[in-house]
């Protein structure tokens, strides 16, 4: 549909309104054979081209979407619109196409395909086929503005038409396939769709686009007979190539993260295929294909059916997140120790996308609560995620209240709730479980924002989420104030459990809940009195207060030994400081004896993890955190850095020393969660640290020891950019150097506990 109207006064309105959407049609077409339909229409300018002053393309789908404009993308993003809580916050996208609208010569042909995504892609584990809606739809609007201030519309309704693209089947999990010797077919019409446009947001979220390419960098024959490919690095993303040979060639991919007996280790994708396939159409001049519709974790590739000799001239991979900025930077004298922040920024690079995810290759790719709660510290230090995960706390404030919820569910968005019956592990769910960590990320990821960005109005808008999560803790309490009832993840992945058991660790899953609840409880009251919400911060002082009291008197004994008495029940003690002064330095040292006695290997799992170096150093252990930190026997943070990871594992050992894979039915090679020691690294380590939010006021505290001569490093912060290097001399002594912003104060501790106040100019001093 077009329509026109008449001049207005004044210059033209740099943003269309989303209200534009409410006269556009959703529409949709049937599949022919399975083929995801091109929805197409064509529109002349109702002035010539050369006065056109702007054209903008507001657009949104369920499913993902690739709009193109005159034969050129609208866009260089891809698998828009993302994933959100689509039940209440569908985002809506905007694409200046003033260019792709001038080249048309007083023509206009928009060209979209449409795909499943994540709306109806059969989501979830093994078979539980999650789905928001049967159907995939699209909803756009172009607004085109002339020179002299009238504009036209160009809407979806049902004039549009639909034709089949080449893609055969393309899901997330499972893979793309084309087949480019199908015609497109006779345009036919496209009917209704639905689309609640009280759903509709603006885009909050960063947009998810290519950010380079690898070419492989070894190629080689398996024993089985396979052509595999090496591209050195596990990333997330696609293969891309252009390829000619004989009608109906088919080449197969498949992707996955290791290798195991030489071949392709595809048993960690558990149902998920990976698999993508392209049949040739013959044209002389070659098939290009780059699979937008699904995406794979992976660092080999097995090709099947290429015809003639593969190269490494011949195919790339594409590395595919959202559009998050690099922040922070790190390297020091220890090769190893540079690796694993390497891993922890690919880790984070691969499971930013769309949502916070826990791994980007198997059957899962899910919002994972609990990952994001352990790593967000680190992930506001690697990345500027101001943008990204404020979005997805809405996500989670919307999500638990949704009905029947009225907690913080396992993952965001809750796809889970969508499974078919019987077909999830994790089912029949009681009406209310709360859970540590898990839960707990609505006000730990909200409180790493806050430290890294120092943004009032979204801690204000995160604070709703915060309510949610603590009141239905509240509910689950024990008697005694604890809590420990119901599910409880617990210290995930202790290593100690056994690989078809990851939630059997050491520590008792009571303190851990407990101890995470007097955490948030804190910085909900923090919250709600910067908000100026008195009555709430008193509200959640209390409940810290009484859940402190009943933590100290069930599980604290005299002599500092706390119950199940392993490292992660101390350092949550310690780190979240949940100890009296008398009772604090001998539970400190019972840490660092088990360090200790465990060889410097690490025990804990997601809940000890990003606090047990901490633990060490913030109580004069610091000699004890850097072993343990630097240990490569397996399990350590190094040992997967000495088996050649370039991510960081699900498992301490998702690989065993024999090369093969862990047994364990949940393997991963890139998940973030373990990595949250980087946080320790930077801040520690490196010594750069918020002395106030948004990085306000500095500290400046580097503390070295064992096995690291020198660091250097920076942090793009919210007031500038932070730079610090120091070293440690053969002949003893301590250098540092550190640029601190312009106008900037900072307080600057070194080794000996001397402190000294300075004011940055944003140029490099010495301080010691």
């Amino acid at each position: 549909m077009t329509s026109t109207h008449a001049p207005t006064p004044g210059p033209a309105p740099a943003r269309a309104p989303l209200t534009l959407l409410a006269d556009a049609l959703p529409i949709t077409a049937d599949p022919t054979d399975g083929r995801a339909p091109i929805l197409s229409t064509r529109a002349e300018l109702t002035q010539p081209a050369s006065a056109v002053t702007s054209a903008e393309l507001l657009a949104t789908a369920h499913g993902i979407y690739e709009p193109t404009l005159n034969g050129s993308p609208a866009t260089d993003t891809v698998l828009n619109p993302g994933w959100t809580v689509y039940e209440s916050r569908l985002q809506v996208q905007r694409f200046d196409v003033t260019e792709q609208v001038r080249a048309g010569d007083g023509a206009l042909e928009v060209s979209v395909p449409l795909g499943r995504g994540w709306w109806n892609g059969d989501f979830g584990f093994g078979d539980a086929a999650s789905n928001y809606g049967d159907e995939n739809a699209f909803l756009a609007a172009l607004v085109i503005t002339y020179a002299d201030g009238s504009t036209q519309q160009v809407l979806t309704d049902e004039s549009w038409t639909a034709t089949d693209s080449p893609i055969t089947f393309a899901t997330i999990y499972d893979g793309q396939h084309e087949d480019r010797r199908l015609p497109a077919g006779d345009p036919r019409p496209v009917r209704a769709a639905e689309i609640d446009r009280g759903t509709l947001i603006e885009q909050s979220s960063p947009l998810i686009t290519r950010h380079e390419s690898r070419r492989p960098e070894a190629i080689w024959t398996s024993p089985s007979g396979k052509t595999l490919l090496d591209f050195g690095q596990n990333l997330v993303g696609w293969l891309r190539f252009t390829v000619a040979g004989p009608e109906g060639t088919e080449i197969t991919l498949r992707h996955a993260e290791v290798l195991e007996h030489e071949e392709l280790g595809t048993r960690p994708l558990r149902s998920a295929k990976a698999t993508d396939h392209l049949v040739l159409s013959g044209d002389p001049a070659g098939d290009a294909f780059e699979p937008t519709f699904t995406f794979h974790g992976f660092r080999y590739a097995e090709v099947v059916g290429w015809p003639g000799e593969l190269t490494a001239d011949d195919i790339e991979a594409v590395v595919v997140h959202s559009d998050i900025r690099r922040t922070g930077w790190f390297e020091s004298s220890h090769d190893g120790v540079n690796q694993l922040i390497s891993n922890s920024v690919w880790s984070q690079r691969g499971n930013f996308l769309a949502v916070p995810t826990d791994c980007p290759q198997r059957d899962e790719r899910l919002g994972w609560t609990g990952d994001i709660a352990a790593f967000a510290a680190t992930a506001a230090y690697q990345f500027d995620v101001s943008d990204f995960l404020h979005n997805w706390l809405l996500d989670v404030r919307a999500e638990a209240s949704l009905p029947p919820l009225s907690f913080v569910p396992f993952v965001v968005p809750d796809s889970l709730k969508l499974r078919s019956q019987g077909s999830d592990p994790i089912a029949d769910r009681p009406e209310e479980t709360p859970t540590a960590i898990w839960g707990d990320a609505a006000v730990w990821v909200a409180e790493a924002l806050w430290t890294a960005y120092g943004d009032l109005d979204r801690l204000r808008a995160e604070y709703p989420g915060m309510v949610i999560h603590l009141e239905s803790v509240e509910r689950a309490l024990s008697p005694s104030g604890l809590w420990d009832t119901g599910f409880q993840f617990g210290d995930w992945l202790d290593p100690d459990a056994p690989p078809e058991d990851a939630a059997a660790a050491k520590a008792d899953k009571g303190v851990v809940a407990t101890a995470c609840l007097v955490r948030s409880a804190r910085f909900a009251a923090e919250t709600a009195a910067l908000l100026g919400e008195e009555a709430d911060a008193q509200r959640w002082q209390d409940l810290a207060d009484r859940t402190l009291a009943a933590f100290t008197e069930a599980y604290v004994q005299a002599d500092g030994r706390i119950l199940s008495d392993c490292g992660t029940v101390y350092a949550l003690a310690i780190a979240f400081d949940l100890l009296d002064e008398a009772t604090r330095p001998k539970s400190a040292e019972r840490l660092a004896e088990l360090v200790r006695e465990a060889g410097y290997q690490v025990s804990t799992g997601f809940a000890g993890t990003p606090f047990i170096t901490w633990a060490l150093s913030e109580t004069g252990h610091i000699e004890d955190a850097y072993r343990l930190l630097l240990e490569d026997s397996n399990p350590s943070w190094l040992y997967p850095v000495s088996m050649g990871a370039t991510t960081i594992w699900e498992r301490w050992d998702s690989m065993l020393p024999d090369g093969s894979i862990n047994p364990g039915e949940m393997t991963s090679f890139n998940h973030y969660a373990l990595g949250a020691v980087a946080d320790w690294i930077y801040q520690v380590v490196l010594g750069i640290r918020a002395a106030e939010p948004g990085y306000r006021r500095i500290l400046i505290q580097p503390t070295p020891g064992p096995g690291i001569d020198w660091a250097k490093g920076a942090y793009d912060s919210a007031a500038g950019r932070i730079e610090v290097e120091w070293s440690v001399p053969a002949d003893g002594g301590f250098t540092l150097a550190a640029t601190i912003p312009a106008g900037v104060d900072a307080l600057v501790v070194l080794p000996d506990g001397t402190q000294q106040e300075v004011t940055g100019t944003g140029e490099q001093i010495t301080l010691a």
